[in-house]
Formats: C-alpha cells, structure tokens, sequence
C-alpha cells in the first residue's frame, strides 16, 4: 500500500549505504542579544570567538555571570539552583566543512539532536531553512548546498521563549528549574548523507494478539523521476519483500510479519527487543536503515491497566529534568543508565516525564531494562486550545514524539501536559487525532487538573487517569495524614469505585527534607548551589549548622515512613493501577524543592537502603492491615495479612509467616498461615494474625514482619501499660503560669502545660512541609521532631530521633513554641524548622527558674488521658525523670522569657 504524506524528516538509524560526518568540536560563535545577526547578515561573517560543539553556552562560560550571593536568605535565592552564566536570546555557530567528492548526488541531511527552541541554517550565505522544536531532533535539507568542497555552514539558534506554553517557565521542557534554557547544540551534530531514494523512518505497530508486526517504511525519493524498487523487512529470522514504486517525494509502504509461536513479548521481566532491519532498492540506488521495537500491547480492562494481557501496577516516580551538572538531559545511554538503575534499585518499574519528552537514549535503556514510561506534551498552564499558533505547534510535537520514539516499547503512556486548565474540546481533539495515528500507547488528557468540572473524573476519551483526588475523595495522603488518625487498615476503594479507567495516583509524598549540607562539594558543573549555601549561612548566624546531620536524618527518616503508607495504601486498593512519587529524588527547583530519599544526582541520603525500600515497593509486597499505631497492654493486637502480586506469575508453594519482636530482638509472638496460592493482582487476603498484649509489662516498641518467600515487610507499633503509676508527689503539674511561678519560686519542681490557646507558637502539625516552604510559604512548614532517644526524660517513652506515628496525637494536639529569644539551651524534644526561616522551635524544654526546676511542654499532656495512651505515657516519662536525681537542668530563664513563649 503506498501513500502521499506530508512528513517530517527523520532519518531512521543508518544502514550500510549511508555515510555519516560528525561535527562535533570547535565552533566560532557570536551571541546577538540585539537580534540584529539576520539584518547585519552574519550569515556571511566570520567569528572571532571559538567553543565546542556539542555543548551549550553554560559549559563555555559564556552569558552573563550571576550577581547574587548566598548571604540572605530570600526567595530569589532558595527558588532555584543558580546559573554561573546566563544568556537567552540568538546565538550564532559557525564551521567550515569539507565535503568528499562521494556525497555528488547525494541526499544530505544536517541533524542537530537537541536544541532550545528555534534554529535557522545557512551554507556559505544561501539558508537552508528555519526549525522548532524542544524535544525532537531538528534536521534540515542541504542537499542543494552542500556539494563537494569546503563550505562554511552557519547556525542560528534562539532559545527565546515562543509559545506561552508555560506558566512561569516552569515546564521542564523550556525552565531554569534544573534544566536551564541553555543555548546551544547537544547530542548528536553530524551531516548525513544517503542516495537520493531512501528511508526516512520505520514504524513498527505490533499486533501481540495475532504474533505479528505492521512494518511502516516511508521512503523518500529526491530525485525529479519515479522509480521502482523492491522494500525488504526482516526482524526476529523472518523476512518480507515487496515490490513497489517510489514517485518523487514521500510514499509509504507497509509489509507485515508473522513470528508465530517463537514470538518474544517485551514487559518489565522480560525487555525482549527485535532489531527491525529494512533495505530499498531502486535500480542502482540502494538504502538501509534499522530500528528496535517491542512486541507489547498495553490495555485496560476492567479499569486496569495490563501489558501482554498480564495486569501491572506502576510503581513510578517524576523525572522533571533534573541534571544539575549540566543543565540538560544526558544524550548518551550512560548517563541515563544512572537514572534507571537507581530507579530500578528502589522498586521502581515507571517513569513519568513530567511536561517533557526524553531523547531517545532514555528510551533505549527503558527499552533495554523494562521500564514502562509516560512522556507528555512539552505543555504546564491554563490556556490549553487559546492560542492557534501555539496550538499548532503543540499538534506538530506531538506529531513529532509519535515519529521520533513511537517504535520504544517502553514508551507505553501519553499524557498532553501537567495539571493543564482551558478548553478541554480541543484537548480530546488532539487525544483522539494521536490514537487514531497511533494506537501504541494509552492516552490522557491531562495529568490532572485543577480546572472546575475537571480533575475529579476521566475526561471522555481517557485510556487512564491519574489525579490527586476524585469526586468521592483524597487518594493521597496530602489530604489524610494531618486530618485523620493514622490506621492502616486505610484504602482509597471507596474514592475509586465505578471509575471507568485506570487510575494512577498524582504526584504522592511531596515530603520536604532538610537540605545535606555535604551536597554543596558535588555541584561542579554550570550550576552553583547558592540555595543550600545561604541555608548553611543562615544556619551558621544562629548557632544551628551542627544540627544540619541530624536535621537531614530525622526529616529525612520521617519522610520516608510517610511514603512507605502512601505506597501501602495505594497497594491496598483494589481499583488502583499505580502510583507516581514526587518523588524518589531531589528537585532543587520550584523553591528547592527537596522531597527525595535520593538526591538530585540520584545517591543515597543514608535515610533508606535500597533493600529497605524495595519492601514496600517491589513486584511482589506483604502488606498488614490494622487499626492503629499505639496499643495498651490489655488490648489484642489484631491484623490481616495480604499480599500485592505484581510478578510475572502466582505465588504457589510458599507459607506466610509472621513475627513480634521487641526493641531489643527478643521474640514476643509469631506464627504461621495457610498456604495457598497468591494470584496476580492485589487484595489477597492470607490471613489473621491476632497477639495478647498483656505480656508487654513496659512501654515497648514491636516490630512486626511478614514474609512471602523471599519477601518480607515490616511495620513498628507501640505498647503502653493500661495504668501509670500516680505522678510523684515531689513533681507539681499545673497549666497555669502564675502558679508555676509561685511554686518555682518556692524552689519546687514544675511541669507546666499551657493550653495550646495560651501560647504563641506554630500550629502543630504532623506531616512535614509539603513540597517547598518557599513555593508554599503560608503552611505551617515544620519538618518534625528532633530528640535523644537516650534522654532520662524518655526512658519511659520508646522513641527515635525522629516524628513516628505514635507521635501523630502528641503533635497534632500542640502547639510549637518558637524559643529563639530564649538562652541557647537544647530541647528535650526539639522541633525542626523549615530551612527558609530556620527558627529554634520546641515542644518539651527543661530549665532552672527562681528557686525552681521547670519542664515546659506545648504537647498537650491533659486533656482526655484515658484515651490518649502515647500522651499519658509521655507525660509518666516525664514525671518520673523529673523526680530524679538526673534532672537537673543548667540553662537559667526568666518570668519574663516564659511570657514571651504566651499570648
């Protein structure tokens, strides 16, 4: 079958008869912030600077040098990593280039791989035309140009913003936000040349069903006449010829092969690729070229997603640009093998481009390990279908993702831009046009959306959906964790029921931890750290830089917890078909964004190991409903036991197993279930496991585990006695200040309790700050507690160093004193500030006043004993340290710094 279109160029991988020049190396540039360069025809004048090429302004040390310093700390600081150098608008690039006297009457193809955003060529004064693009290769015709000899070939490239395709720059196709709108060339920069009838691309529509494969071959023919050729396909030891005709332009010639029952299908177990070879012949004209694909099909049904058949659940995070040596994407496979390995090491089996598409090596190695990608429109804002020209030119890139990376079986979802608002008619149009062309992948029309009418429930042309929340309610625990005591026994079923699609839960955690100081060293390349510089400064002024590790470990060390239930939960629920994290890694933009247990370079904080991570994230997960975190001892302990089965096959043949053990490794309980089989899927329920709490004699921390096999989770609650003993009579407990002034000055000892409404103070709040507190700077923004778990004050009261969900009443029931006008002391139980105000906060201090000896808390320690255990049992600790020998507090305060600390 032979058809007429109208094409964009793509020269699908060279064959034997295609000759190749690379251009990389020294280039003469001038930059043209007057964008005069055209008027004053440069085209036709020489440079007198040099660089290389491929490469960017950023790398030379060319643009303009940053004037900001890290000595405040200020929103224009803490938005971002800073350039050292900055330029936007024209630049030119000039070469000479010899061509052999073997390209006469050759097809010649100039190709630069990747550039921002819009190019014009000229060779030897005469232009060869103008492209734009921000993520497809940008090729360009000179075969009328370029004959044998030396030429002088000139490039103009403007990285000035074209399209309002973008509020505030902060899609990360065109952003500072880690990738910065460099200028320049990267990737691949080389002439092609080939004979005059050739392939242009090769797109390849496997049919997994019937084990064959739909081969798409465009062909080009540059010369003035027709010709008759034959087109021969093979992959996977099967071939196919045909004869055919190519008239003078563009026609496309389609060949099918049958692999029958010795086809190889792609998933993330097995990432079998067929190498797709495909020659012409046109008399004494001859091409060939080659391409990879997968025999996979991605579906829906039931509202789940599967691939091959099988149902999968994406375990994904965002990849919004994030490369702070460089500035741009790796164009190599090596550097993309950092990304997914680490990815894969943590669990992971999903990608989400967030309002960017990759170049095609982070296609290759998704294609070569198995991960299943969502690439999206280079597309953030709420103007969707306003503009015609940038309509346009949305429509041409998209036409371009499909051409460019179609065949990449890793390339499974497609979603038309983040969080996008405006007309959604013209949004389903585009949607509707791309499954037409190409039905490879499944398609949404936003990843979420806040727009009113929209966001809570698939748009009619949905293949997926992935939001926040629906119409029934939060599907992440943004919306849960600070509201709502923690249980799980927690799903998201109800939110989901009678979706018609598939759903993937937005952007889950956005957990903020405290910058790693020790970062700062590893920024060598074009962008300097001013962010994490100022915060060290900061912290520096006010006494707090040594608590900097700490910080990292306890917020770090909380956050992670907090994804370990989001993930949970989302295994939980039956109706789910994945998750995305924002993120597994550091986004040192939108407001140093810092909510990774890795960071930006994708390495370890020391929060979680990959080991501990993949527990509650992997193909196959033990998972544990409960009612709750904290316990009495005359209580039962009661839980059931699921699995989430996302492997290639059921579980036969393996008998769960569960343990108690205590803080110290002694075993408290353990048993057996039945053994069964553990089908594909989630909600499998395994069995019960119920424990008698009355042989916990003292305040305990349990760690109780599931193994399947060679899988294994793990979960921590904590036990109280059901009775404390009374408080001793030498400790006076009031919720009044005069009267413990009286008492102090009596030379007594106090615990004084305020009611949180006679504070001043931040409200409590146990989730840490959510995304950035300089993105978001009206939430409260604490990031958890810091303290000594070896501290006398809570011997009585087993904790980490960190917030833990027996900590969940304790804090959402406080108040946070800020003490930074009281005496350099350190807090029994500290509160760590957000690194944008760094403030000494606390919520349990010990001082000397009058006569007296005094603790003073903001957790609330009265209200409703009897059940609240983990507040009645801190509040033992406490009495019990401060009737002792060891309490004997150094830092001295005033009554009037404790009325400072009242409203």
């Amino acid at each position: 079958m032979i058809r007429r279109l109208i094409i964009i160029f793509l020269f699908a991988s060279l064959g034997a008869s295609a000759q190749t020049m690379p251009l990389a190396g020294k280039w003469q540039y001038r930059l043209d912030p007057e964008d005069k360069g055209v008027k004053e025809e440069w085209f036709n004048q020489r440079f007198e600077r040099s660089l290389q090429l491929p490469g960017t302004l950023d790398d030379a040390g060319v643009g303009n040098a940053t004037r900001l310093t890290p000595d405040s700390l200020n929103k224009e600081i803490l938005l971002m990593l800073t350039r050292k150098h900055s330029y936007t608008g024209p630049a030119w690039y000039a070469k000479e280039v010899t061509i052999p006297a073997s390209w006469q009457h050759k097809s010649i193809r100039l190709t630069l791989e990747r550039v921002l955003w819009n190019t014009r060529v000229w060779v030897d004064g005469k232009e060869c035309g103008a492209d734009e693009s921000l993520i497809a290769p940008h090729r360009f015709s000179a075969t009328t140009v370029l004959t044998p000899g030396k030429h002088r070939l000139v490039i103009r490239v403007d990285n000035r913003k074209r399209y309002d395709m973008s509020t505030r720059d902060m899609a990360h196709a065109y952003t500072n936000g880690t990738q910065i709108v460099w200028n320049g060339v990267i990737g691949k920069l080389q002439l092609e040349a080939r004979d005059k009838v050739h392939i242009l691309q090769m797109q390849a529509y496997p049919d997994v069903t019937n084990r064959s494969v739909r081969v798409a071959v465009q062909v080009n023919n540059e010369s003035a006449a027709a010709a008759n050729g034959r087109v021969s396909i093979q992959a996977g030891g099967k071939t196919r010829s045909l004869e055919a005709a190519f008239p003078p332009g563009v026609s496309t010639h389609e060949l099918q092969l049958q692999f029958g029952e010795n086809m190889k299908t792609w998933d993330e177990f097995h990432p079998n690729l067929y190498t797709l070879k495909t020659s012409i012949t046109a008399g004494n004209l001859k091409d060939a070229a080659s391409t990879t694909f997968g025999m996979r099909e991605v579906t829906n049904k039931n509202a789940l997603l599967q691939v091959n058949g099988k149902r999968i659940f994406l375990r994904g995070t965002l990849e919004c640009n994030i490369f702070p040596l460089t500035g741009h994407p790796p164009m190599d496979r090596k550097g993309w093998q950092k990304v997914f390995s680490s990815a894969k090491a943590y669990g992971l089996n999903h990608l989400r481009f967030h309002s960017w598409c990759p170049p095609s090596a982070a296609f290759e190695v998704a294609d070569s390990m198995g991960f299943y990608l969502q690439v999206e429109l280079p597309f953030w804002n709420k103007n969707a279908g306003k503009d015609p020209a940038m309509n346009a030119w949305l429509e041409n890139e998209a036409a371009r993702i499909s051409a460019e990376y179609g065949n990449h079986p890793s390339f499974c979802f497609w979603s038309m831009g983040n969080e996008l608002e405006g007309d959604f008619q013209w949004l389903e149009n585009i949607v509707a046009s791309l499954k037409k062309s190409d039905p490879r992948h499944l398609y949404t029309t936003t990843t979420f959306s806040f727009q009113r009418d929209h966001g809570k429930w698939p748009e009619p042309g949905d293949d997926f959906y992935i939001t926040q929340y629906t119409r029934k309610g939060w599907v992440r625990g943004q919306g849960i964790f600070n509201s709502i005591p923690p249980s799980f026994a927690t799903d998201y079923t109800k939110e989901t029921d009678s979706l018609p699609v598939p759903i993937i839960t937005h952007e889950i955690g956005q957990y903020s931890v405290f910058p790693n100081l020790n970062e700062i060293k590893k920024y060598t390349g074009v962008l300097d750290p001013l962010n994490f510089k100022a915060i060290k400064k900061d912290m520096e002024r006010k006494g707090l830089v040594q608590l900097a590790p700490q910080y990292l470990l306890a917020s770090g060390k909380f956050a992670a917890n907090l994804y370990k239930e989001e993930i949970e939960r989302a295994l939980k629920t039956r109706n789910f078909s994945g998750f995305q994290l924002l993120d597994l890694h550091d986004f040192p933009g939108q407001g140093t964004a810092l909510i990774g247990i890795l960071d930006a370079f994708w390495d370890s904080k020391g929060l979680v190991t990959p080991a501990q991570h993949r527990m509650y994230c992997s193909a196959v997960v033990p998972l544990l409903r409960f009612e709750k975190a904290t316990y009495t001892n005359n209580e039962t302990f009661t839980a059931t036991a699921e699995a989430a089965n996302f492997s290639e096959n059921a579980i036969t043949g393996v008998t769960p197993e569960w343990t108690v053990k205590n803080k110290q490794g002694a075993l408290i309980a353990s048993g057996k279930l039945e053994a069964g089989q553990i089908p594909l899927g989630n909600g499998h329920t395994l069995g019960n496991i119920s424990v008698d709490l009355g042989k916990i004699k003292t305040a305990s921390e349990l760690t109780i585990t599931l193994r399947i096999g060679e899988h294994r989770n793990e979960w921590r609650i904590w036990v109280y006695p059901s009775e404390t003993p009374t408080a001793p009579a030498s400790v006076h407990y009031t919720r009044s200040l005069p009267e413990a002034m009286q008492w102090l000055n009596e030379g007594k000892t106090v615990l004084l309790n305020p009611d949180t409404a006679s504070l001043n103070g931040v409200e409590g709040r146990f989730a840490p700050v959510f995304w950035s507190p300089v993105h978001f700077p009206s939430q409260p923004g604490t990031m958890g507690i810091l303290c000594n778990p070896q501290h006398p004050a809570l011997a009585a009261f087993p904790t980490a160093a960190y917030s833990d969900w027996q900590w969940w009443d304790l804090i959402t029931s406080s108040k946070t004193l800020v003490i930074d006008s009281l005496p350099n002391l350190t807090p029994v139980v500290r509160v760590m500030d957000n690194f944008f105000k760094n403030r000494k906060m606390a919520n349990v201090l010990e001082a000397r006043v009058g006569k007296g000896k005094l603790v003073f808390t903001s957790l609330d320690l009265h209200r409703n004993l009897a059940s609240r255990p983990a507040a009645r049992q801190l509040r033992y600790s406490i009495e019990k340290y401060m009737a002792g020998a060891a309490f004997r507090p150094t830092v001295v305060l005033t009554e009037q710094q404790l009325k400072g600390l009242m409203k």
